[in-house]
């Protein structure tokens, strides 16, 4: 009977312990530390202690053992130790007498450095150097630091320290000071996945190189922690490692429904999101993965957005490329961030599937142009007296406001006075049309940042069949950028024709933007709210018995916030 990898008699070592490195050549993504340790080694600069840092499974133990063989190799001290020696056998066997490798996480106490730090007066059993290696190395109490202190500020010319940590902020600096220090950094997940091919095919598994992509983002830079996954993606998928097994056994999202998800965010369609939320709760998916992936996802999405040059993955460029058109830069940002609080706020919501739901909503509900705006002419039967309550026949009774919607003002049509600048845009052919709301023109455009607040601050001044002017008063000027004005005609032409022609101009005070109608509308809502609360008798008689006084700052109309 055989396993995956030979006869079940001698089972096969892990992925991990079998491509372990045994070389600085086989490194991966240490280049920086392994040119600097070559130079020193090559050139004779030893020192007498190192420091390697960086977060779990880059490298740091392996590159501890791989400098021990490069100082007692039979060959000499070198770059290049020749691996079949004895020495270096013996330390890839793990039985080499004058390495001493300590678990400072379960050798806190200084008992436990002193007993290791007692033999270091001796000299070499076979070796050239005694080295010591001292794993998370930040849990040794400050005793025990103290006491390794000593060796390391006047240590015997045998002696070689490597300590290795996850945390050098908890390192004394008194300790720090006596070391080199090397940071090993995070892998990429691309070379993560390249180097997870060459393992599976050596290895003779065949494997899909969506599945090697979510194994190396799932790893989170660790190239132990790939190879671990990959062991349990090949057991999972029977031989194989395949994106649809490995999407399952890591409870991942597959990248089809995060562009779908996209996709109906994109449209402002709430149906379609909650769809997507019911799906994926459907095939068992965690939300806070899926929020985590989301974010990864405009992550990538923006960075698209703001260097069109990037070149595609390959994967899915096709699916990148409709969302770079269908979602503007403000967007992705505000998606972004939602995503990022979202995640954070799920173990806060009554459940995780409300919470996720309540984050997508919370996306259409912010998204640039989703606002409701005033209309500009409500009808004329929405502006009504206010009612006046009756007197109540015994304690009087607090009534409620009824609050109606003012009346905007009508968008000005009449010839403009003399421009200071103007911004001329090129016209094609004339494109028919009958007078502007301008107010609801803008409330259509799907807007956001920066060009939204200019469409805001512009006040419709002539419009003919071929062409529209808008001014902007001089106190908003600065909202003249050309690339806000390229936006703003973009979206004016997508709704009403590639022909027109925008113009801008600079003059005095605008009065009928829109967002000067919203100010006004609001402030004929707050002064009517005000006066029915003056005008109610319950609020009238407690301020005659008590002598109290209406603060008007503090009314909101009815359906407001302040």
């Amino acid at each position: 009977m055989t396993d995956l990898f030979g006869d079940s008699a001698s089972p096969a070592l892990a992925l991990a312990r079998k491509w372990r490195p045994r070389a600085f050549a086989d490194l991966k993504g240490q280049e920086h530390v392994v040119q600097a340790l070559s130079n020193a080694l090559t050139q004779g600069r030893l020192h007498h202690a190192y420091l390697l840092t960086g977060t779990r499974g880059v490298g740091k133990t392996t590159l501890a053992r791989i400098l021990a063989k490069c100082l007692n190799c039979e060959t000499g001290v070198t770059a290049t130790p020749c691996g079949v020696c004895s020495a270096c056998t013996q330390i890839d066997a793990g039985r080499f007498v004058d390495l001493l490798e300590l678990d400072a996480a379960s050798n806190t106490g200084v008992d436990n450095m002193r007993e290791v730090l007692d033999n270091a007066q001796y000299a070499p059993t076979v070796g050239r150097y005694k080295v010591y290696i001292i794993d998370e190395v930040h849990m040794l109490s400050k005793p025990a630091f103290n006491s390794m202190l000593k060796t390391l500020e006047e240590p015997p010319a045998h002696i070689k320290f490597i300590l290795a940590t996850t945390d050098p902020q908890k390192i004394p600096v008194t300790v720090l000071s006596r070391c080199l220090q090397f940071n090993l950094k995070p892998m990429s997940p691309a070379l993560v996945a390249q180097h997870l091919g060459v393992v599976l095919a050596a290895e003779n598994v065949t494997s899909e190189p969506a599945a090697l992509s979510l194994l190396a983002r799932a790893a989170a830079g660790s190239m132990r922690d790939a190879l671990s996954l990959a062991d349990q993606a090949i057991a999972y998928g029977g031989g194989s490692v395949e994106a649809a097994a490995v999407e399952a056994m890591l409870g991942t999202v597959r990248r089809d429904y995060l562009f779908d998800l996209l996709d109906a965010l994109a449209a402002r369609d709430a149906d379609a999101v909650l769809d997507q939320a019911r799906q994926l709760s459907e095939h068992g998916i965690a939300f806070d993965a899926t929020l985590q992936d989301l974010g990864n996802l405009l992550a990538q999405l923006a960075m698209r957005l703001h260097t069109p040059d990037t070149p595609d993955s390959g994967l899915d460029g096709e699916r990148m490329q409709t969302a770079v058109a269908a979602l503007d830069a403000e967007t992705v940002q505000l998606y972004y961030q939602i995503a990022l609080n979202g995640r954070r706020d799920l173990p806060f919501a009554p459940d995780e599937y409300s919470g996720f739901c309540m984050t997508l909503l919370r996306m259409l509900a912010f998204a640039p142009g989703s606002g409701d705006t005033p209309p500009a002419r409500p009808p004329a039967s929405n502006t009504r007296p206010l009612r006046q309550p009756e007197p109540a026949a015994s304690a009087p009774r607090r009534a409620e406001p009824d609050i109606p919607q003012a009346q905007a003002a009508e968008p000005v049509a009449s010839a403009a006075p003399p421009a200071l600048r103007a911004v001329q845009l090129d016209a094609r052919e004339p494109v028919p049309r009958t007078a502007w709301d301008w107010l609801a023109v803008v409330a259509d455009l799907r807007l956001g940042g920066m060009a939204k607040m200019l469409a805001d601050h512009c006040e419709l001044v002539t419009q003919t069949d071929t062409s529209v002017t808008l001014r902007v008063g001089e106190a908003d000027k600065h909202l003249l950028d050309r690339a806000y004005q390229d936006k703003l005609v973009s979206a004016l032409r997508d709704k009403h024709g590639a022909a027109l022609n925008v113009n801008f101009e600079i003059g005095a005070a605008a009065e009928q933007t829109p967002q000067q109608v919203r100010s006004r509308v609001k402030q004929a809502r707050h002064a009517e709210a005000v006066a029915a609360i003056e005008s109610d008798p319950f609020v009238r008689e407690l301020v005659d018995q008590l002598g109290g006084q209406i603060d008007a700052s503090t009314i909101q109309p009815t359906g407001e916030h302040p």
